[in-house]
């Protein structure tokens, strides 16, 4: 994304122009000729870092490229540590209270949970779901709100278990628990004999969250196109899906065209990155910026400059067999519908997201 001067004269005089009109922190801003994200983060946030902040709160604008920003587009541009003030929109504080919340507490199943809907996620997934985090994480609150929306006759319980892998087998697929979350989907489309496409039915997105490249300053490296990427090796931990790396006929690994290494952890990938054993690490952004902060490397990785290597949504989903299961995503979605209705949705959303990126 390429700086321009006259830009930055644009958006100062927006932003001017603004201040005698409105008050709060966050709020809208129009797009003016010659802006890019980069720009606006460095003139709204004072850190230039942070236009994938401005680019995954307007992703239904903006699409996947960041370079599809145009004049006169209206984004949304979150309260993140006190700024942006000035803007039409701005609040003057954060819809829900964020330091004093209480982590959510679950009570282990039990014979009177099964006529219960009971759905399943696990912890340390980071801003989405975190036992130690606020209400249990950004996810596990929309869940709880659009849950309690719906309504069910027969009530639902969340539960937690932290062993990801048994998610899906055993847990899901012998319905010991019905519907489970967050979950990302593959482009069943062009995989349709894959795992996920072929056993589970997937609910709406609850949140799109951007996968990055994360480089070492070092040795920068853009990624603008899939030429970029060809012939490098890229990390990420085993386990994680990879779907994203072949999807929109890409076939980044069917066809070679990069290396993959997948040890244990993300912490394990960005040691490889600064190594200089991988050229890239492949992460959400939330992990991969809360990894870089807790290891001490925010001088030495950063985001790669060009596009997110893709943008995933965050499902519930519900294994084929389960004969209720169709109706128990039905009825999750039909909340889900309602508390974006009437606000619900965009309050946990953005008091979550200004606390997260604060923490950055």
């Amino acid at each position: 994304m390429r700086n321009a001067i006259g830009g930055v004269v644009l958006l100062l005089a927006g932003v001017l122009a603004g201040h005698s009109q409105a008050q709060g922190c966050g709020g809208s801003y129009l797009v003016q000729r010659g802006d890019s994200l980069t720009l606006i983060a460095a003139s709204f946030y004072q850190d230039a870092g942070k236009w994938t902040a401005i680019h995954s709160a307007n992703i239904d604008q903006i699409g996947e490229d960041p370079n599809n920003l145009r004049a006169g587009m209206q984004l949304r541009l979150r309260c993140i540590d006190g700024r942006p003030t000035g803007l039409e929109g701005g609040t003057t504080a954060p819809a829900l209270p964020l330091a004093a919340a209480a982590p959510l507490v679950v009570a282990p199943g039990n014979a009177a949970t099964r006529r219960k809907i009971n759905i399943l996620t696990g912890g340390d997934f980071w801003p989405f779901t975190d036992r130690a985090a606020p209400n249990g994480g950004m996810l596990t609150e929309v869940v709880q709100a659009a849950m309690q929306s719906a309504n069910p006759t027969q009530g639902f319980a969340i539960h937690w278990v932290d062993d990801w892998a048994a998610h899906q087998e055993p847990l899901l697929s012998n319905a010991l628990l019905d519907i489970g979350f967050p979950w990302l989907k593959p482009e069943c489309a062009n995989d349709p004999e894959s795992y996920g496409c072929a056993n589970l039915l997937y609910s709406g997105s609850m949140f799109e969250v951007l996968m990055l490249l994360f480089v070492d300053k070092s040795r920068p490296m853009a990624f603008q196109s899939d030429a970029d990427l060809q012939g490098k090796t890229l990390c990420r931990p085993a386990g994680y899906p990879t779907f994203m790396l072949d999807q929109r006929g890409r076939n980044w690994l069917k066809n070679g065209v990069i290396t993959l290494k997948t040890p244990q952890s993300p912490g394990d990938c960005l040691r490889l990155l600064v190594e200089g054993e991988v050229d890239g690490v492949v992460l959400n952004e939330f992990l991969g910026r809360g990894k870089i902060k807790d290891m001490g490397l925010g001088e030495r990785v950063g985001v790669a400059e060009g596009k997110p290597i893709s943008i995933e949504g965050m499902h519930m989903v519900v294994h084929r067999s389960h004969p209720d299961g169709p109706a128990f995503l039905a009825a999750f979605e039909q909340g889900l519908a309602d508390i974006r209705a009437n606000g619900r949705y965009q309050s946990i959303i953005e008091a979550h997201m200004s606390r997260v990126w604060a923490g950055f």
